[in-house]
């Protein structure tokens, strides 16, 4: 039986699963050599081990090698309310994360990105992209977490300067700051920095033309929501006169470093522009479900040549339900009425969720697939369940029926993070112990306004009143 022992990937590893996911579908008879958190040589098992005479493969019999799974938009510190938004209407984030999240101290922070990145891990993700915090001292935090729990993480540091105009001062200081975050982390292994402003509506022109011209220059990614809600698109309109993404447009923000939230409520106008554009989408089918106004139309990106990944917008940290999700909301809002009954047979899934997830995250040269050279971020996940007998289509199973307490091993820059479901190297339940009693503080103090009650308290008001 296999143990965590045997994958300390301190030393050399070859491993020889039974299924090696590469991008253009499952293959047999493959293995890959581990070295120095890198996948240092992939290609048929008697070659690798020809090429190592001196490592014994190790063989994983009904196992599959997966890339890790990349989540393209989340909120690292907004755990402690997850479960506060059920039922809400939309733009939460001013009734409930905002409040929230600018009562997080220090050390909430980290606790919460830390909950955060453990849950991304259990979901089969090995990276993520956080959109970035409204605590004030929440970012280095969330940095810290991130490495602790060994999560690959392109973190977000929010530009917004909404009120400033006019203010030299002020605006220096922010764009100063960000020179200075995306230098201090330019080589760090694991985090990956990055610029963000919440929604267009939040930073001036100025701000938006800057901050996307210094992650263009830099190789970083600009970060923003941009039309997931009407009602924050006719706020553009009446006061700039355009569409969230139109602004972005006029303003010289809409360039290849973009990587655009949402992107739910988009004219055939803005479509162009963004396909011509070069930015990114992260597509986010559960927050389209759960409180959005709209679903994008991921089919129509993929056939333009649109960059796209999956998103879970910190909805749930589930990387197999987060692909089931994207093709169901596909075929429903789409597929069903032009009689697409594949949706993307599957793959279109599972690429955007690897490989394709990855460049739009702007690490395409890091991580996403099984490659020589590449970042070894990987999942082992087991085949021997009663919902993979028989396979016939490994990658469309793996949309349809995968779930994460298949995944055995998660594996970031080449070391074991996660082993059935826990970290081998700290103690997770302490951590949710210390985050129960700190989440209930912060959360009881902040000034959230929820429209919808708990859910015994809602059924209790919907109930009829008792005969007189």
């Amino acid at each position: 039986m296999l143990s965590p022992d045997q994958l300390d990937t301190r030393k050399d590893l070859l491993l020889a699963p039974e299924w090696l996911m590469l991008p253009e579908g499952p293959q047999q008879d493959m293995a890959v050599l581990v070295r120095d958190g890198r996948f240092a040589q992939v290609g048929r098992l008697a070659e690798v081990s020809a090429a190592h005479p001196g490592l014994a493969p190790i063989a994983l019999p009904q196992r599959l090698l997966m890339p890790g799974l990349v989540d393209t938009h989340t909120h690292l510190t907004q755990s402690f309310g997850k479960a506060l938004a059920f039922g809400e209407p939309s733009e939460i984030f001013r009734r409930i994360w905002v409040p929230m999240e600018s009562m997080l101290g220090a050390e909430a922070a980290y606790l919460a990105a830390k909950l955060s990145a453990l849950e991304s891990l259990r979901g089969g993700f090995t990276t993520v992209v956080d959109a970035g915090t409204r605590s004030e001292a929440g970012l280095d935090a969330v940095a810290s977490a991130a490495r602790d729990t060994g999560i690959r993480c392109v973190l977000g540091m929010i530009c917004n300067d909404a009120g400033l105009e006019g203010d030299e001062a002020g605006t220096r200081c922010i764009l100063d700051a960000a020179a200075t975050f995306l230098a201090r982390l330019e080589h760090d292994p694991l985090v990956h920095p990055s610029l963000a402003i919440s929604i267009p509506e939040a930073a001036t022109d100025r701000m938006l033309h800057d901050v996307a011209a210094l992650t263009q220059e830099s190789g970083r990614r600009f970060q923003t929501h941009v039309n997931e809600h009407l009602a924050a698109v006719e706020r553009s309109l009446v006061a700039r006169g355009q569409r969230p993404l139109e602004l972005l447009h006029a303003c010289g923000a809409l360039n290849a470093s973009a990587l655009l939230a949402h992107a739910t409520l988009l004219t055939p106008r803005e479509m162009g522009l963004l396909r011509d554009s070069g930015a990114a989408v992260a597509y986010n089918p559960v927050a389209s479900q759960w409180k959005g106004n709209a679903v994008l139309d991921a089919g129509l990106l993929a056939m333009l040549g649109v960059p796209f990944g999956l998103g879970t917008d910190g909805t749930r940290a589930d990387g197999f339900r987060l692909m089931d999700a994207a093709e169901a909301t596909q075929r429903l809002t789409h597929g069903l009425a032009n009689g697409d009954s594949s949706c993307g047979g599957g793959w279109l899934w599972l690429d955007h969720a690897t490989h394709r997830g990855a460049e739009a995250a702007g690490l395409g040269s890091v991580t996403g697939r099984i490659a020589c050279g590449l970042a070894a971020d990987f999942l082992l996940l087991d085949l021997d369940v009663p919902e993979f007998v028989p396979s016939w289509d490994l990658t469309w199973e793996l949309v349809r029926f995968a779930n994460r307490d298949q995944i055995e091993a998660v594996f970031v820059n080449g070391a074991l993070r996660l082993w059935k479901g826990w970290p081998p190297a700290w103690d997770a339940r302490a951590l949710m112990s210390e985050v129960a009693a700190i989440a209930r503080r912060d959360v009881q103090r902040a000034p959230i306004q929820r429209v919808h009650p708990t859910t015994d308290l809602h059924r209790a008001q919907q109930r009829p009143p008792a005969a007189a």
